[in-house]
């Protein structure tokens, strides 16, 4: 509701005379709940993505009730607008409570319904509602034809509520633990369509039986006014873990570097192998072994593995048209160009901006960046579908360390939601398997890179020394999982293409990735900007 429009009939304290159950029909509450309390609100929460951006006002698009019996909570569907022209759609599920122990957390407005003080609180917040929400999803009936549309997997037999707790702190979503085995992610911000992360997760675990996700359990949706699914809920399986990928990488990692010293190591003097050089453990050089230990490439393989299986279910579907295999085509080709062209300018706009706040290293490369523009750009302009005799499929989207748990010798991959920038209908279009490969070595590298200048002062190597260290080894780590990945693919009649299409494509992908994260570094953290720039740098000086 835009504040032009409206009256400032109502002060605070704020008294309704109609039942809770009623609350939303009520136009002064309306008012009020629109007013700048939900946006001091809204703006404050770790969800909300809209903070590099200003606000301009925030709409009811609609609501429904959540419900059990006499228990009655809302879900609301809000419209953030921007001064940019823009906007983005988000779900707050809404409580009353009277207690004000409940409403230590998370208050949005204090007021009194029917003579009844309390507050307006993010219902997710009280045990009650996750309770109401859990027993709603078990007690799902197949092909549910209402508004607000429950299901369960035909697999998940649990019945009875226990205990429920929070995850922990998340960027998008909130996601709750119930009863220590499963996990309810509510999606905070919604598309008006079936969210991927659910789609996915039901795809991967219910009809292909894929293992290393956490198995779908159930969802909630919404059909929104104009009818369209709009997934709100997702309930997964909880795996019990030793952490992320990425905390285990950066400690294998730090033990590594700490080992050049132990072990007496000329950086300089270490056997180098060729950029996508697919390797069998075998085929690594005795001095990397000796120098980064059997295990990390052991892991590596078997992550290869897991990765390969998730592209093989995925690949390997011909009945469900959202996941089929395609061919490349000249509409994936203009569309791609067209979003790395615009992504790209966006970049060289942002380093030519900020390229007084580089120094050293991370100056030069920005520098040779820029002036090189016109080599980048066309290396993403060099994009041939008519070249290409790989498929595309469904993959997924936002594929890195952080989103693959370590369970003892293991690997489990989750949260298929796509990249944050992208819109829906972007993180759905199919794409070539290498694009989360692409993905993942970037995170490789990043991994490298944190380790260097998080422990710079424990190592006692020059940084030019240890980046070179890292350079070598990032190259042989790619080199073993790409053995492991491509032979498993080639076996189960995944086509990625050949050779030099695969290097193409990796070379692409990666590029396309490090202009993407260089946005973020030269925002955020000008000092780690040298890592995407050294991506870039490679990929360009690379000859194949």
């Amino acid at each position: 509701m835009s504040k032009k429009n409206q009256d400032s009939i109502l002060q605070p304290p704020y008294s309704f005379n109609v039942a809770w159950e009623n609350l939303l029909d009520d136009k002064n509450f309306i008012k009020v709940f629109l007013s700048d309390i939900l946006e001091a609100y809204v703006v404050k929460q770790r969800w909300y993505g809209g903070k590099a951006s200003k606000l301009k006002y925030i709409e009811l698009r609609e609501y429904f009730r959540i419900q059990q019996k006499g228990e009655v909570y809302y879900g609301l569907l809000l419209e953030v607008n921007f001064e940019e022209a823009f906007y983005q759609h988000y779900f707050l599920p809404i409580a009353f409570v009277t207690d004000e122990n409940f409403a230590e957390k998370e208050r949005i407005l204090p007021l009194s319904i029917n003579g009844q003080d309390g507050f307006i609180i993010d219902a997710i917040n009280l045990e009650a509602f996750r309770k109401l929400v859990f027993e709603r999803i078990v007690n799902a009936e197949p092909n549910d034809t209402t508004r607000v549309r429950y299901h369960k997997s035909i697999d998940f037999h649990d019945k009875v509520y226990e205990s429920s707790r929070f995850m922990g702190l998340e960027q998008s979503n909130t996601s709750v633990i119930i009863n220590d085995r499963s996990v309810i992610k509510f999606f905070r911000r919604i598309y008006a369509d079936k969210n991927p992360d659910f789609e996915m997760s039901q795809f991967l675990s219910e009809r292909k039986g894929y293992k290393n996700t956490p198995a779908y359990q159930g969802s909630i949706s919404i059909m929104d006014a104009e009818n369209v699914n709009v997934t709100i809920a997702l309930m997964q399986e909880l795996v019990p873990n030793q952490g992320d990928a990425w905390d285990f990488m950066l400690k294998e990692l730090h033990k590594i570097f700490s080992n050049l010293e132990y072990k007496g190591i000329n950086v300089h003097k270490l056997p180098q192998t060729e950029l996508f050089e697919r390797l069998n453990i075998r085929d690594v050089p005795p001095e990397i072994i000796d120098w980064a230990g059997l295990n990390i490439f052991l892991k590596l393989q078997k992550l290869a593995q897991r990765t390969a299986e998730m592209h093989i279910a995925l690949g390997s579907e011909f009945e469900d048209t959202a996941f089929t295999p395609t061919h490349f085509n000249g509409d994936y080709e203009v569309w791609l160009k067209n979003r790395l062209l615009y992504q790209f300018q966006n970049r060289l706009n942002t380093v030519e901006n900020n390229l007084h706040r580089l120094e050293g290293l991370s100056q030069e490369l920005a520098k040779e960046f820029l002036e090189r523009k016109n080599e980048i750009r066309k290396r993403f302009v060099n994009f041939d579908w008519t070249k290409l005799k790989g498929e595309r499929i469904r993959v997924h989207g936002d594929y890195h360390l952080g989103q693959i748990l370590v369970k003892d010798d293991d690997f489990y991959l989750l949260d298929f939601e796509g990249e944050p920038e992208s819109t829906i209908r972007d993180r759905k279009v199919k794409q070539p398997p290498l694009k989360d490969i692409a993905g993942l070595f970037r995170s490789f590298h990043y991994a490298v890179y944190a380790t260097i200048f998080n422990h710079m002062e424990d190592y006692a190597y020059s940084q030019e020394d240890l980046f070179l260290a890292g350079e070598i080894l990032y190259r042989y780590f790619i080199g073993v999982f790409l053995e492991t990945y491509v032979s498993l693919i080639q076996e189960h009649n995944i086509n990625i293409g050949y050779r030099q299409e695969r290097i193409f494509l990796l070379e692409y992908c990666m590029l396309e990735k490090a202009v993407y994260e260089l946005g973020y570094e030269m925002n955020s953290r000008p000092r780690w900007a040298v890592i995407p720039l050294q991506g870039i740098m490679s990929i360009i000086n690379e000859t194949n």
